[in-house]
């Protein structure tokens, strides 16, 4: 019996673990959805149960060339790309907003916490009309 409860308190102690691990808050290299290169580093912050995403560091070079409207010849170091994101239970976050700085559009967003990476959904209206982005965690 001793046995048996040793057991049940370790699988509980790993399902917590898993949970605790599906937390999408650090630091993050986003990937392209079209040319599957790495873009960015973001890193992810929660503030209060909001989780907000700031680009670190741009990848392919200092200033954005192929940006529209205010973001076009910018840095993008220090930007906020995403804000308004909260837990929707288990590893599935919702409810915020994406920025693409490339078309200086906003998309509503889900993220899937896959523990080592993220699945990036932005969409206008539902889920369905979208693109995925994946992000690496570092």
């Amino acid at each position: 019996m001793k046995m048996l409860n040793k057991m049940v308190l370790g699988l509980v102690g790993l399902a917590v673990s898993a949970v605790a691990l599906a937390d999408p808050a650090g630091t993050w290299r986003t990937i392209d959805d079209q040319t599957g290169q790495p873009k960015s580093i973001v890193v992810i912050t929660n503030n209060g149960g909001e989780y907000k995403a700031r680009i670190q560091k741009v990848l392919s070079g200092d200033v954005c060339d192929v940006c529209e409207g205010r973001f076009k010849g910018k840095n993008l170091a220090g930007e906020t790309i995403m804000w308004g994101v909260r837990s929707e239970g288990g590893n599935v976050y919702s409810g915020g907003t994406i920025l693409d700085p490339k078309n200086n559009k906003h998309y509503k967003v889900k993220i899937t916490d896959n523990g080592g990476t993220l699945t990036v959904r932005g969409y206008i209206g539902v889920s369905l009309l979208g693109r995925n982005q994946t992000w690496q965690r570092m």
